[in-house]
């Protein structure tokens, strides 16, 4: 199939499938006789695996790992476990700097009356380094 069909069965956009090889994480595709990209199933699976590691947050990096990891038949699945525990503690600690930005924001509010005046405690807030 060729990159737009490759798109749709992965899920993956043309532009990105063509960064996913320029960057080494995919094979660089076959091409036609006329110099167009081939893909195979293989090709597809590879770039739905792919699209799912960044629905679930892995990094490139971590992909890349994790790409191997699925391609190597003999892996210790504790490897595996390995990167995705790190992962989990990587998902907190954004978590953690997520709900700090919420609380600091919904102080602000708290704080804003909302009217006509100029003063303005969200706009003081974000003024203080």
């Amino acid at each position: 199939m060729n990159i737009g069909e490759a798109a749709l069965a992965s899920g993956v956009s043309a532009k990105m499938i063509r960064h996913y090889e320029e960057s080494g994480l995919i094979p660089k595709a076959s091409r036609s006789d006329a110099g167009y990209r081939t893909y195979t199933e293989r090709d597809i699976h590879l770039l739905r695996f792919i699209r799912q590691g960044r629905v679930l947050g892995f990094s490139m990096k971590q992909i890349s790992e994790l790409i191997s990891l699925w391609l190597n038949q003999s892996r210790p699945s504790s490897k595996v476990k390995e990167l995705t525990l790190h992962h989990i503690q990587e998902l907190d600690a954004k978590i953690q700097e997520l709900e700090n930005m919420k609380a600091t924001l919904q102080n602000l509010a708290r704080h804003c009356h909302g009217d006509t005046r100029p003063e303005c405690p969200i706009l003081d807030g974000l003024a203080q380094q």
